[in-house]
């Protein structure tokens, strides 16, 4: 072969070293291209990743007692795993994936804006509640103490229909044989007892029909009994107590003078000593008379 064969040759396979070297060249940066659009993509991948784990995370610290609510966010947080798996497995192209994130995030912010709304309308219900029960139980104290005092005012008015007594006397009676009394002073010689007094003027007593009750404390302390039997009453201060006599009056609101008359029982002498005569107009106590005998 001659030299221009030679030549040609040469110039041939130059030609064919720099295309070769050309292509190996472009599939170089062909394969770094990829090997960068890979990497980015999986950057992409586990930023995205670590958004939806964050946004599971952000459901799971979103706390309400609407039924409706919870039923919902637990559905979103089913679909949040549902794109975590894919993104783990690649099933979708990262921009669809994208995209559903997005989505659940905007839902996810409307869930906030209404929790938020729902605890601050909890709140005012709660304050309106607090103010609501400090004010029935401002009216309950001023009732109860309207209560008391009404309570009070009954108390005084009953205390003030209570029958006073002035004026007190006491007396041994022995009778003439023509009937009339004589006033003894020897126990052995009384056959009556008699305490008088005057009842006051009170306005707001209920007139009308009164029973005047009268006990008789001996010297001994033994109450005089009664000369139809045994009688007793439950006095106010006392308590079930007998009482020796008793004597029903027609009281009008004004002064008024009584007299009651205790009978000695047949066969019965007193003896000499203090008596204490208590007076008590129903259950209450008005007056006590004291009467010394030989």
């Amino acid at each position: 072969m001659n030299n221009k064969a030679y030549l040609g040759i040469i110039v041939v396979l130059l030609l064919v070293c720099g295309y070769l070297g050309y292509s190996l060249n472009q599939s170089q940066q062909t394969v770094e291209t990829k090997v960068e659009e890979n990497e980015n993509l999986e950057i992409e991948r586990r930023e995205l990743q670590l958004d939806l784990q964050k946004m599971r995370f952000s459901y799971d610290t979103l706390e309400t007692e609407n039924s409706l609510l919870m039923a919902e966010m637990a559905d979103q947080r089913m679909q949040i795993d549902d794109l975590l798996e894919k993104v783990k497995n690649k099933n979708w192209s990262i921009t669809k994936l994208k995209k559903e994130a997005s989505t659940l995030r905007e839902i996810m912010k409307g869930y906030i804006a209404t929790i938020d709304s729902l605890n601050q309308l909890n709140m005012a219900l709660m304050a309106e509640n607090s103010e609501m029960k400090e004010r029935v139980e401002t009216v309950e104290s001023q009732n109860q103490e309207l209560i008391e005092r009404q309570e009070n005012m009954e108390g005084l008015i009953a205390s003030g229909q209570i029958l006073q007594t002035t004026s007190p006397s006491a007396d041994a009676i022995k009778l003439r044989n023509n009937g009339k009394q004589r006033s003894v002073n020897r126990a052995s010689n009384a056959e009556m007892l008699k305490a008088c007094f005057t009842i006051m003027e009170n306005r707001i007593a209920k007139p009308g029909e009164k029973e005047l009750y009268m006990r008789i404390m001996a010297p001994n302390g033994d109450v005089l009994p009664n000369p139809n039997g045994n009688k007793t009453l439950a006095f106010a201060e006392e308590g079930e107590q007998q009482y020796s006599v008793s004597r029903t009056i027609d009281y009008n609101n004004q002064r008024m003078d009584v007299c009651i008359f205790y009978t000695v029982p047949e066969g019965m002498e007193l003896e000499g000593g203090d008596y204490k005569m208590y007076v008590y107009e129903g259950p209450n106590k008005i007056g006590t008379i004291d009467l010394s005998l030989r």
